[in-house]
């Protein structure tokens, strides 16, 4: 019953539906743990606030020595706060439950029990002249920080429970003082009413059931409250999850454009972007007969790097294609810059390609060598697949690029930038001198799938 909220089952689904819904219930739960324990928390700390105030006002109300019993007794409120803290958790827990219930019936023994230490020989119906029942309300209002919406109901129902074992409890009691009972009715007379309200004997069985009654509506209303706020909580939890999703694809900037941007992704349309290709030359051999692990691990290193150059220049990774990747500048959301984007990521991978290769030489590891090519053009965007979709974005500005990063290998260069990208680099603000400075124009070149050569620009020698 302590569950901050229920988790739905996946049930039976397409595959693709039930991973998303598998991600989305792993954030749900991410979300609950972090909820309870600060839910937790937060509750001890308000317990222990509402006791402490509660042990000033005491002596206040009642300026007796007995009324140190009940201020000791607020120590075990305390310590029953404390072992909530260490034993939560999300899930149904026995113990945890069997915490709240001490609370409540410690609280209904020490509101319906005379006080062991009082000299003053109260009648038994007296103690529910104190009006002691409000402090279940405390208990309740702090089980809204911590607890499921079913724990906040129970916790009505239980209160209902003991607190009419408590009224039945005294109303089976001996009767005492019925000669204080008999002066009360001869000083009232007739009036029944007003008798049953003054006499110090009486249980008051309406107002007890009155009691009751508020307390269970004010408990179904806080638990409807901690109902949606839970929802709410998986809400959020959901939004994270896709947030998440995105981040691993699109640059940070793209990612909170996407959060606030009603256009959805699926609509298919073609627009200008800057495609770019990176590839690792020479992998097949340098995987060729090592250790799986270290092959991993470097793919892992130039990955990495690739990426924080793409998300850099506020670029969007396609995809990864094993040894190599593919990205795009001008998705989903066109920029001022992309092509020159575009270029000074290039440039940007294979200075940090040389920078790990430094540091691979000083632990003894073979150098890796890079490739770029880069292209401009209209491609055509939108997501593919049935169950398990994926943001696409293909056309023959893509094919070029991929072709135009192979011809690296044959012109024995680091990167090759078609003149459709270069040209339209040269036309977006924010270009300088040094952006084009290290191209080397290099004769038109026929590219396969192309109807006319391309023009192309070079960049030093390959990365190593």
């Amino acid at each position: 019953m302590t569950e901050t909220t229920d988790i739905p089952y996946a049930g039976d689904r397409p595959s693709g539906r039930t991973d998303a819904r598998q991600d989305a219930l792993k954030f749900a739960e991410a979300a609950l743990v972090d909820s309870k324990r600060e839910g937790l928390l937060l509750a001890v700390r308000a317990r222990w606030a509402a006791l402490a105030v509660t042990a000033v006002t005491l002596p206040i109300i009642n300026p007796n020595w007995d009324v140190i019993y009940y201020i000791l007794m607020l120590g075990f409120f305390a310590l029953i706060g404390w072992a909530q803290l260490k034993v939560g958790k999300v899930g149904r827990s026995p113990l945890e439950v069997f915490l709240i219930i001490c609370d409540l019936a410690l609280l209904t023994f020490l509101a319906v029990v005379p006080n062991p230490w009082s000299d003053v020989n109260w009648p038994i119906g007296m103690q529910f002249r104190f009006d002691s029942f409000i402090y279940f309300f405390i208990f309740l209002a702090t089980a809204t920080l911590a607890y499921s919406w079913r724990t906040v109901l129970a916790m009505g129902g239980w209160t209902a429970v003991l607190w009419a074992a408590a009224v039945g409890w005294a109303w089976l009691q001996p009767a005492s003082h019925a000669a204080l009972s008999a002066r009360v009715r001869e000083a009232v007379g007739a009036d029944v009413r007003l008798f049953a309200i003054i006499d110090p004997s009486s249980i008051g069985f309406g107002t007890r059931f009155q009691q009751v009654t508020v307390f269970i509506i004010v408990a179904a209303i806080l638990a409807l409250a901690v109902r949606r706020s839970n929802a709410l909580l998986i809400s959020h939890a959901g939004i994270e999850r896709e947030r998440a999703n995105l981040a691993r694809y699109f640059s940070p900037n793209v990612v909170e454009q996407l959060s606030v941007n009603d256009e959805p992704l699926t609509r298919v349309h073609t627009q200008d972007v800057a495609v770019l290709f990176a590839d690792i030359v020479g992998f097949t051999t340098y995987a060729d007969g090592r250790d799986p692990s270290e092959v991993i691990g470097t793919l892992r290193q130039f990955h990495e790097r690739m990426e924080r150059e793409v998300f850099r220049h506020g670029g969007t990774l396609d995809k990864y294609l094993g040894d190599g990747l593919m990205a795009t500048f001008g998705t989903p959301f066109t920029g001022d810059n992309d092509a020159l984007n575009a270029l000074r990521c290039a440039r940007g991978m294979i200075a940090s390609i040389d920078e790990l290769n430094r540091e691979r030489r000083r632990r003894n590891e073979p150098p890796i060598q890079a490739s770029v090519g880069l292209h401009y053009g209209e491609v055509v965007l939108g997501d593919i697949g049935l169950n398990r979709l994926e943001f696409a974005v293909i056309g023959t500005t893509v094919n070029a690029a991929s072709r135009l990063e192979a011809l690296t290998r044959e012109l024995g260069c680091a990167i090759i930038a078609s003149d459709a990208l270069v040209q339209r680099a040269r036309t977006e603000t924010g270009h300088s001198n040094e952006d084009f400075a290290v191209l080397v124009e290099r004769p038109a070149q026929s590219i396969r799938g192309l109807e006319q050569p391309v023009g192309i620009w070079t960049c030093g020698g390959v990365a190593s």
